[in-house]
This record gives C-alpha cells, structure tokens and sequence, in this order.
C-alpha cells in the first residue's frame, strides 16, 4: 500500500548499491554510512528489488542513469547524466550540480512575515490554522522573527505567544501593506494561508509594495504562483512539458465564454475561474442558460476575471498527488490519494482514500513522474504542492487538471495520514534547508527525503449542512459546498471507510446495518439519486444493494471504481449474514473477523436484535478488543517514536500506556455549522495548561483539518470516531485519571452521560494508582440538566426565573396542543443540539407539522421545548468560570447575539 518504498540504510547482510549522482546527495555526507559526498549506498537485494521503486523513493526517477557492474561485490553504479523530460527530450542540469552542499538554514533573513487565510469559508476552513500554527513554530524553533497578519481571532496561530507579533487585521492588501512599512520584514510566506494569502502576495507583488520595502517572496516566487493560479500560463506551462490537459480555452468576457463553448461544441462544459478557492464560481453547465449563468459567476469571483472552460471529463477517475521540493532540486511524494466520487465532484466533497487503491505501479509511477515534472515546470522552487489528474478508466489516459502551489486542504489530510507535517517541512524549506538536512519527527532516525510509506488505508468522508438552508439543491459539482470532513485509519478500505461514516456524527453507526430513508425509495428515486452526485449517494448505493441492484449497473450510474463497489458489496453479505444470525451464535473467529471490516457494536446490536452493551460484553468475554497500532511515515520498517495511534482489530498492540497521571480529552470531531474551530481551539488549550501541570494529555479526536490532531499537540493522539464504543476502547486502555469532555462541544457532551454510566458500573482504577477513572469539569448529571430541555424548564421554575410561555412536546398532538394554547409564532427548539441546528420559528400548524416531520424525531425519550417567539426582545449572552467550591465570576457580556 506504501507510496514509495522505505529503504533501510543499516541493514548491513544485504548486497548493496552505490549510487554517484550529480544531483544532490539524499543525505548529508557527515553521516557514518557515507563514504563521501554526493555517494550513498543502498542496501538490499539488488535482483529482487523494483529498480525504478527504489530510485524514485531517491529522487532519481527523472534522470537517465546508466548502470554498470562493478566487481564481484555486488555494487553496482548509476551515474546520474540528464533530466528526462515527459515528452522524451533531454535537458542538461546545468548549475544545480552539488547545490545541496551549499544549502542550509538562510542567516541573510532575520524577520518573516506569515499571511494567514482569514475568516473561515466553505473551502477555507480550519486546516490553514493548522498550516499557519506549524509555519509559525517551525521558523521561531529556528530563531527567526515571526510577524503574523490574520483576521481570524478563533485561531491558535493568532494566540499572542505563537508569533513574535500578531496583527489581527482584516486582509486586504492596503492594511496589510501598512503592516510591511511598520515591520519591514525580510521576507513573506504566503503559502500558508490559503487561496486569501496567495491572492495578497499577488497584489502585494504587483502593486509594487514587496520592492519597495525590500521584502523576498520565499515559498513561492510570484512567477510560481501565476504560473500555477493563471489558468492560461498553466495550460501553456503543460504543453511545454507534453502533459495533456482537457480542451479548453480562456475567456475574459462573456462573449469570450459563449464562442469557447460554439468551439468546443458540445455539453457539459466546466467552468473554472481563476485565483478562487474551492471552485468558488465554478460550475458543471449542462444547457446554454446554465452555461451563461455560472460564467457571469465565475468572471465575477476570479481576481483577474478570467474563466477556463473545458470539456467535461465527468466519470473519469481523479486522483492528487502530495509534492514537496527543495531547493537542491529535491522532489519527494508525500501521499497519493484517489477520490471515490469520478471527476465532476470538488475533491473537497468528494469521498477520497489515501494511498490510492485502484492504481497499477505503472500507472501510479506515471503521474508520480508527471507531478514531479510539473512542480519544476511551474518553478516552485520549495515547498509543497497538490497536483490534481484525471485517468480515463477505459484506456488508462492522463490529463492535469489543477495544482495548487501551497498548502492546501489535502495537505492537511496527507499530513495526518502519513504523519508527515508538510506545513513544517514547507517552512524550513522556504528558509534554505534541504530535505536531506530536515529530520523525521515521527521515526527520529530517518530524514525527510525519506517519502512516507504507509501500511493501512486513511478514508475521509465530508460533512455538509444543506440541512441548515432549506431552499438549496443537495447536488455536489465542482463547487466545494462541505462545512467539514473526517478522517478514520484502519488496516483495510472497508475498516476505514465504516470508521469514517460513523465518524461524520450524521446518526450512522457504520456504512450499513442501518434503516436508512433510500430504502423506501422507488426505483425511479434510487436510480436519479445514484447518477447525480449529492451528500447521501453512498446509501443509495446501500439501498440499491439491498434491494438486489447489481454492482455493474451501479458502476454504470455512479461511474464509481468496481473495486470500490465489490468492498461495499461484501459489507453488504456481511450483513446479510449477521441478519441470519444471534448474538450467541456469533464465535470469537466471527467476531473478529466482522470487526476487522469495520463493524460497530451497534451494526452488530441492530442486526442480531440485541444491544451495544450486549455486544461489547460478548466480544470481550471473547478476547475480541482493538489493538492499537502507530502511524509511523514508513510501514514499521523504523519504529516510531511519535505515539499516534489507530485502532484495528490486529493482534499486536502498539499503544504502550504509561502509567504517569494522564488526562483524556474528547474533541469535536468534524466541523460543521456550529461547532467549529473555536472548539478545538479549546481543546488545545486544555491540552497545553494540562502538560504545564504536569499530567500526560491524551487527545480523541477525528478531524483531520485541525490543531488538535497534530502529533505534538499533546504527549498522545487516538485519531479514533468519537463514539461510545470506540472511546471506551480509550478508556480500557489508557486507564486516565481523568476525562474532559466540556471543550470539544456538543459531540463530547453526549458521550458524558454513557461514560460516566460505565465507570460507575466499573470501576476503573487509573493507570497512575491515584484513583478511579473519572469525568473532571462540569459533571454529566449537570451537563445533563443544562442540555435536556425539560430538565433546564423545572430548574428555571424551581429558581423562580421568568421564561417564555411553552411547554414540552414528546408527540406531534402535543406540539399542536402547545402552539395552539401559546399562539404564534413559536420557537422549537430540540436537546443537545448546537449552533441552532433542527432549531425553528415556525408560523402554522402545517409548518410545525412539517417541521416534525422532517427535522426531528419527536418522541417520549426525545422530547422538544415549544416557547413563544420574543419577537422584541434582544438576546444577551454571559459567560462565567465556576471553581469546584462554587466561586463564581462574570467572565465577559457578549451583548446582543
């Protein structure tokens, strides 16, 4: 499964290779097992081995080498003479022979300044605080002067001891500029901060203001980042390399736009505006009046109008590629990672799975040398990239698509999959170091020219919120429309992608085993839902299965991979044999092998008629439990010294619990509309005030985008679905003191109540021997109090504090009875939900009965509160602190909400 083979440089009983290359050695040449510069050996056998795996993992995929035998030694020699271009001609690297030698930390640059992303925005959301916060610490870790513009104040970067100085100020280039007179920086990095801080070095660039003060693009040269934004000079940029991109042509006006499209000639056409984020303006237009429509949008969102309209390579598949580079001419592959939704879906909603599956190594070394080829092309000189492809699955053909010359979305996703921090790596690239000279912080024995080899699959799945605007359409094209995303590991695609599903906290426990609406469907729904992509096709790809659609006809509607779809299929008779089975029929060799495909306690429960707790019982009286295993950037040829861990249900734990007195901390999961940023932000602080007190932090968390699922965040991470099931797993484990569940939100707040049930029946002594195991902070009983809606009512009353005038419905009668007696218009409001979610004014009793009907399930056990709507009343917010003796103090007054 590994993007490029890891090679051990120690094993010494293995025939080696010495390899003379006039491009710059991988390693620096003080290492012990270096003869002398520019010369390295690798060790293995040389006969069994895939040459070109091997030298690719070097770097030497794009030179022409030639092989010579030297002696009965073994060794064998390649000398690296040319770069190799994809269209077959040579080049001679002239210049760039021994730069590694002359590399290493700039002491011409003394202040940086970063460009954050801003506001969070569909497409932009928190991964760039992420990239920012490791951009920040890596440069001040070595002793430069970090300034940090950003307007986003619910950041970590923005914390005032992460920069040197941190401007909160909105990002337009003439405050920005004001910033640049004040500090004169020496240089600006601006690929950090998305497609906002890009778009700021542009306009800083060319208005003149980066010369006048004497201030160096570092990362990305402006000719880079044109090169790479400028839909026109990337179409030019490929066709100097030979690599095919769909055809196309560039409009600047509507006009422009319409005779592009007669030329072409035929529907659907794409459009892509350019310097946008998330195809923010882009479309698929299937008709001339949806094609005028999303043009007039795209020329109006691109910072420089212009659109790229192609021809539509709808059910091609895409797959990106993560590449970083140095300035020695280094290239590594960070991840490949293959999107389940065919082209025609934004990567960021489409369902994507790294490494990718469905590649041969042919194929797979094919756009590996295309992504490497592209990076020198558009000449970013250091840094990371994301280079997007679509392959024809009928003849194997190649087209580029996009690349982005920065961090990105994907970079966050391929950071956390691989455990290669590429926003760190970026940084100390863009101040002067080599690949070779930066160390691996997950292995602390390998460099960072190593390119990670992973030995189990990352599934991340998006999570939307068209529930939140009613009149909107639940179709995805290429127009990023996801709030937010999860990310599960697990030793198979179909262990990873059920962790995954139920990871999005959207009411599912799995992938199947479910009643979900698509089975009461017709046909005729089924089959529209499956051929336009929207955010519940994967259960309709459930429900046809169940209902006895073939896996080819789904293929020939949904255009997803048939290897995908037979993963799916087997889940399926899994289920199907569950559903045939009972609890006490089910044996140890059963069990594990249904929990190795990813199967949920309550998948189990639902389909043996039984419950959670039944099943959690059988299979641990069973020996059925996970084993938790280490992300290590390299398929456990080194051992990790980073504990980052996943579960699966292996038989060799990794996890190695300490016994230090240790704090577990529940975070948010993905983000969606409100419940964001602000909570991992949270969640961070917590971790760090913990580590100052001296306790071992321990973070649960599932969101790829943030802070707190960064390595060193806290002394471990559990990257595991915030679920009952799986952080009790934690729990039996890690045996901590103490677990905090008030700071990741609303997800944590229900898990309070189960948790706290279990360790009263329990019991659990801490691993440290302090105590039991127990919930620290707020307790679950008044957690309990301040959420149910009923509970908080007879509090109010008891303390004698007015309210509105309503009532508690656990029955569609009840509610109309409420509205009735009350008048409208009424508030409905359900318990422990957030940021108003499946919250309503509502007018009439169709709306109430309609609201009833499709946003909430109201019943005796989930009872809503109906109150009068204030109309003329301002809502005021108080935060306070309590400590454990009942001091109590006002903390700030929110005003108006």
């Amino acid at each position: 499964m590994g993007m490029g083979d890891c090679i051990n440089h120690w094993e010494k009983s293995l025939p080696s290779m010495s390899i003379l290359s006039h491009s710059s050695s991988i390693f620096s040449s003080s290492k012990p097992y270096l003869s002398k510069p520019n010369q390295f050996n690798i060790f293995g056998n040389f006969t069994k081995c895939k040459a070109k795996r091997n030298f690719s993992s070097l770097n030497l995929h794009s030179w022409q080498s030639q092989i010579s035998h030297c002696g009965k030694s073994g060794i064998r020699c390649v000398r690296s003479e040319q770069v190799v271009s994809t269209s077959g001609t040579t080049a001679t690297k002239s210049g760039d022979v021994n730069r590694a030698s002359k590399l290493g930390k700039r002491t011409d640059l003394k202040k940086i300044l970063i460009l954050g992303a801003g506001p969070i925005v569909i497409g932009q959301a928190c991964e760039f605080d992420y990239s920012g916060t490791q951009a920040c610490k890596a440069l001040k870790e070595e002793g430069y002067e970090v300034v940090l513009i950003n307007s986003n104040p619910a950041t970590i970067m923005t914390d005032p001891d992460l920069a040197d100085r941190t401007y909160i100020t909105p990002m337009t280039p003439e405050l920005v500029e004001q910033v640049l007179e004040k500090e004169r920086p020496d240089a600006l990095l601006p690929t950090m901060g998305g497609q906002t801080a890009l778009n700021l070095a542009v306009a800083l660039a060319e208005s003149g203001a980066l010369d006048k003060y004497g201030i160096e693009l570092i990362g990305a040269k402006l000719e880079a980042i044109k090169k790479a934004e400028d839909r026109n000079l990337f179409k030019q940029a490929m066709e100097n390399i030979g690599i095919k991109t769909p055809p196309s042509g560039i409009a600047t006006t509507l006009d422009e736009c319409i005779a592009i499209s007669n030329e072409i000639g035929e529907f659907p056409l794409i459009i892509r505006p350019a310097y946008t984020l998330g195809g923010t303006g882009g479309g698929i237009a299937y008709n001339k009046e949806e094609f005028q429509a999303i043009c007039k949008a795209g020329l109006a969102a691109s910072l420089t109008s212009q659109v790229l309209i192609e021809k539509s390579l709808l059910g091609w598949k895409e797959y990106e590629l993560e590449v970083m580079r140095d300035l020695a001419d280094n290239v590594v592959i960070i991840c490949s990672i293959e999107n389940i939704d065919p082209m025609g879906v934004h990567t960021g909603d489409s369902i994507t799975v790294a490494p990718a599956q469905t590649l041969t190594d042919k194929e797979y070394q094919r756009l590996r040398d295309y992504s490497i080829a592209i990076i020198r092309e558009i000449g970013v000189e250091c840094g990371g990239s994301n280079v997007q492809f679509a392959v024809n699955p009928e003849d194997g053909e190649v087209m580029v698509i996009e690349m982005n010359p920065r961090v990105s979305r994907s970079s966050a996703l391929a950071s956390k999959a691989t455990g290669f921090p590429i926003a760190k790596m970026a940084a100390k690239l863009s101040v002067g170091y080599s690949l070779d000279q930066i160390p691996n912080d997950i292995t602390k024995k390998t460099p960072a020219s190593f390119e990670p080899s992973i030995d189990y699959v990352v599934t991340k799945i998006p999570r939307f919120a068209f529930e939140k605007f009613p009149g909107s359409q639940p179709i995805l094209t290429t127009q990023m429309k996801s709030v937010g995303e999860a990310m599960a590991v697990g030793r198979t695609f179909q262990e990873s992608f059920q962790k995954a599903v139920r990871s999005l906290e959207c009411g599912y426990d799995g992938w199947c085993c479910a009643q979900v609406k698509e089975l009461d469907w017709d046909w005729d729904q089924l089959k529209y839902s499956l051929r336009v992509p929207n955010p519940d096709r994967i259960q309709a790809i459930y429900a046809a299965m169940k209902k006895g659609m073939k896996v080819d006809n789904i293929h020939e509607l949904t255009y997803i991979d048939k290897w995908f779809l037979m993963q799916l299929k087997e889940l399926v008779d899994m289920e199907q044999f569950l559903l045939a089975c009972s609890l006490s029929d089910l044996t140890m060799d059963d069990l594990f092998e249904i929990k190795r495909r990813g199967f949920s306690d309550k998948q189990i429960a639902f389909t043996t008629k039984s419950t959670e707790n039944e099943v959690r019982f059988k299979r641990l009286s069973l020996g059925v439990a996970p084993a938790y295993k280490r992300v290590d950037t390299c398929a456990a040829e080194f051992e990790a010294d980073t504990p980052y861990m996943y579960s699966s249900y292996d038989f060799e734990c990794e996890s190695v619990p300490t016994q230090r007195k240790k704090v577990l901390i529940l975070g948010g999961g993905p983000n969606r509309i409100g419940q964001g940023i602000e909570f991992d932000y949270c969640c961070c602080h917590t971790s760090f005030a913990l580590q100052k007190a001296g306790y071992e932090t321990i973070m649960v968390n599932s969101n790829p985008e943030t802070v707190s699922t960064d390595y060193d965040t806290s002394d471990r991470l559990y990257f595991e679905p915030l679920t009952v099931e799986d952080v009790l797993n934690i729990i039996d484990l890690e045996r901590p003191d103490g677990i905090i569940v008030q700071f990741g939100g609303q997800t944590p707040l229900k898990l309070a109540l189960p948790i706290q049930k279990y360790l009263d029946e329990h019991k659990l002594v801490s691993a440290s021997g302090v105590g039991y195991v127990s919930i620290w902070g707020t307790s679950p009983d008044s957690i309990d109090a301040a959420e149910d809606r009923e509970r908080f009512n007879a509090i109010l009353k008891e303390l004698m504090i007015e309210q509105p005038k309503g009532g508690i419905a656990r029955s569609e009668t009840d509610a109309l009875t409420i509205a009735a007696d009350i008048g409208y218009p009424v508030v409905v409001r359900p318990s422990y939900v957030l940021g108003g979610r499946a919250m309503e004014i509502v007018y009439s009793d169709d709306r109430l009965i309609t609201y009833l009907e499709n946003a909430v399930q109201v019943d005796p056990e989930q009872p809503v509160l109906i109150d009068k709507y204030l109309s003329d009343a301002i809502e005021i917010d108080v935060d306070a602190l309590a400590d454990s003796h009942g001091n109590c103090g006002n903390w700030w007054d929110n005003g108006a909400h």
